[in-house]
C-alpha cells in the first residue's frame, strides 16, 4: 500500500500552522511543522523523503527563497510553495525564478491552497513513477539481464558497449530464440536516445503490401481503408530507436525506400508527395544468410552494407553450453518470483537432460521450459518428469540431439554440432556405458572421453 505524502510546512505563524492543519489533516498527509527557516533548511538536508514542502517567505533563522534554494539543490523535483503577506511583484518574480511550484499571499483562499498542493504532490507522483519506471528499463534492459560468462558471450557484451553510445546502424544476426530483441533493447537504453521511443516492428508478420504503410504512414484516401492520415513506425520513433526483425523479409521495392530512410534521413507516407525529414536509428536483425540472398538477387547489396556497419553475432545455446547453468538459475528465480514459489531443489537428472540437448530452439525454447517446470513443481523441488512429454521422448529417442542444416551457419560449426549428436545418440544406445559408445562409433575410449569434455558432456 502507498504511503500518504510526507509534507514539510515552515510556518512562523500559530494561525496559519493551525489552519494548514484544519485543511490537511483529514486527507491523512503527514505533516511536520517548524517556525524557523534555519531548521526548515536542517529538515530538508537530513530528511530526504518529503513529497512537498510549504514554507513563509519572511521567517527568522533564514528567508523561505534560501529554504527554497537548498530545497532545489537537495533535489531538483521536490515541489515547494511559497505564502507570504508581503507580495510584492519583485518577490513573485524571485520564488518563480528560483524554481518555486507556486506562489500564494496571505489571506489565502482554503480551495485555492488545496488545489495547488493536490496539483504540486501530484506532480510529484508522477516524477517518482517515472524514476522507477526508468529503473525498472535499466534493470530490465542493461546488460546485466543479458546472461552469459562465456568468451563469446564477453565479445557480444564489448561489441555492445562500443556499438550502443553511437549513431551507427546495428545488424544482429541469430538463430531465432537467442536473445535479438533484447541486445537491441539493451542498445537503445545504454545510448544517448534512451529517452526517446523505441520502436518495434517483425517485417516477417506483417504482409508486404501492409509494411509500407507500417513503416512509412499514409495519408488520408490513399488506398481502400485509410480513412485518416496516420504515422509510419519510423515517425513514431524519431530521435530513438526503430528494431526492424526479420529484415530479409522486405521486398526490394521497401528495401530501396528503406535506403532513402538510412542515406537522406526522410520518409514519404504512401499517397503522400510531401517528404517527412526523420532522425531514428536502425537496429535491424536477422536469421536468414542476408549475403547468399544479395548473390540471388533477393536482397539490395547497397542496403546490406548500409545496415552492416555494425554486426553483432548472437551464438546459439548450443555454442555456448558453458552458460546454461547461469541462464538455469536466473530463469528459476525469474519464474519463483513471478509465481510466488520457493524452489529449493534442482534435480541432478533433469540438469543432465538439459546438457545433453541439442536446444534448437535456444534460449527462448529453455525459457518456456524452465517456467513450466517451476509452474508444475509442488514441493520446491524441480525433477526429471517435470519435463514436458514430447521433450523426454526427444530425448528417449535421439531426437532432441539430432542437427538441422542451417546454411546461416559454418560448416565446422555445423560439423560440431553434428558430431555432439553422434556421440549422445551413441551413448543412448549404450546406455551411457562409454566403452560400448566409442565401438559404435568406431574411435578409442580415450579418444572419446576428450570428445566429451570438449562438447561438455557427462
Amino acid at each position: 500500500m502507498e504511503s500518504k505524502p510526507k509534507i514539510l510546512i515552515v510556518e512562523d505563524e500559530k494561525v496559519v500552522q493551525d489552519i494548514l492543519k484544519r485543511l490537511m489533516r483529514p486527507r491523512g498527509y503527514q505533516l511536520t511543522f517548524v517556525d524557523r527557516g534555519d531548521e526548515g533548511i536542517q529538515r530538508i538536508k537530513n530528511d530526504r523523503e518529503f513529497h512537498l514542502v510549504i514554507t513563509d517567505l519572511m521567517l527568522p533563522g533564514a528567508s523561505g527563497l534560501e529554504l527554497l534554494a537548498v530545497a532545489r539543490e537537495q533535489d531538483p523535483d521536490l515541489p515547494v510553495i511559497l505564502i507570504t503577506a508581503y507580495a510584492t511583484v519583485d518577490s513573485a518574480v524571485d520564488a518563480m525564478k528560483g524554481g518555486a511550484f507556486d506562489y500564494l499571499t496571505k489571506p489565502f483562499n482554503n480551495e485555492e491552497v488545496m488545489l495547488v498542493i493536490e496539483k504540486a504532490l501530484e506532480k510529484r507522483r508522477l516524477v517518482n513513477e517515472n524514476r522507477s519506471l526508468k529503473r525498472e528499463l535499466n534493470r530490465k534492459y542493461g546488460f546485466e539481464n543479458i546472461i552469459g560468462r562465456s568468451q563469446v558471450m564477453m565479445d557480444v557484451f564489448d561489441l555492445i558497449s562500443q556499438a550502443a553510445p553511437s549513431n551507427a546502424t546495428i545488424l544482429i544476426r541469430g538463430e531465432s530464440g537467442t536473445g535479438k530483441e533484447l541486445i537491441a533493447r539493451a542498445i537503445h537504453h545504454n545510448s544517448p536516445r534512451k529517452e526517446h521511443p523505441f520502436v518495434t516492428l517483425n517485417a516477417g508478420a506483417i504482409p508486404s503490401e501492409l509494411l509500407e504503410s507500417q513503416l512509412f504512414g499514409h495519408v488520408k484516401g490513399s488506398f481502400t481503408g485509410a480513412t485518416s492520415d496516420k504515422k509510419g513506425l519510423c515517425e513514431v520513433a524519431d530521435t530513438g530507436s526503430l528494431f526492424l526483425d526479420e529484415i530479409g523479409n522486405i521486398s526490394l521495392e521497401l528495401q530501396a525506400k528503406l535506403l532513402r530512410v538510412i542515406q537522406e534521413k526522410e520518409i514519404m507516407p504512401v499517397g503522400s508527395t510531401t517528404v517527412t525529414k526523420i532522425d531514428v536509428r536502425l537496429i535491424c536483425a536477422t536469421n536468414a544468410d542476408l549475403e547468399r540472398m544479395v548473390s540471388d538477387g533477393q536482397f539490395r547489396e547497397d542496403l546490406y552494407y548500409r545496415l552492416n556497419v555494425i554486426e553483432i553475432a548472437l551464438p546459439a545455446l548450443r555454442e555456448r553450453m558453458e552458460d546454461l547453468p547461469l541462464l538455469i538459475d536466473h530463469f528459476i528465480g525469474k519464474y519463483s518470483k513471478e509465481n510466488l514459489k520457493t524452489i529449493q531443489q534442482v534435480d541432478s537428472e533433469f540438469l543432465e537432460a538439459l546438457e545433453s540437448y541439442h536446444w534448437p530452439g535456444n534460449v527462448r525454447e529453455l525459457e518456456n521450459l524452465i517456467e513450466r517446470a517451476v509452474v508444475l513443481s509442488r514441493d520446491g523441488a524441480i525433477r526429471r518428469e517435470l519435463l514436458p512429454p514430447q521433450f523426454l521422448k526427444r530425448l528417449q529417442d535421439g531426437m532432441g540431439f539430432m542437427p538441422t542444416v542451417d546454411f546461416s551457419q559454418p560448416l565446422h560449426l555445423q560439423l560440431q554440432t553434428f558430431e555432439r549428436a553422434l556421440i549422445v545418440k551413441a551413448l543412448n544406445v549404450c546406455d551411457g556405458v562409454q566403452k560400448s559408445a566409442a565401438q559404435l562409433l568406431g574411435v578409442k575410449t580415450t579418444t572419446l572421453n576428450e570428445m566429451l569434455k570438449r562438447h561438455k558432456l557427462r
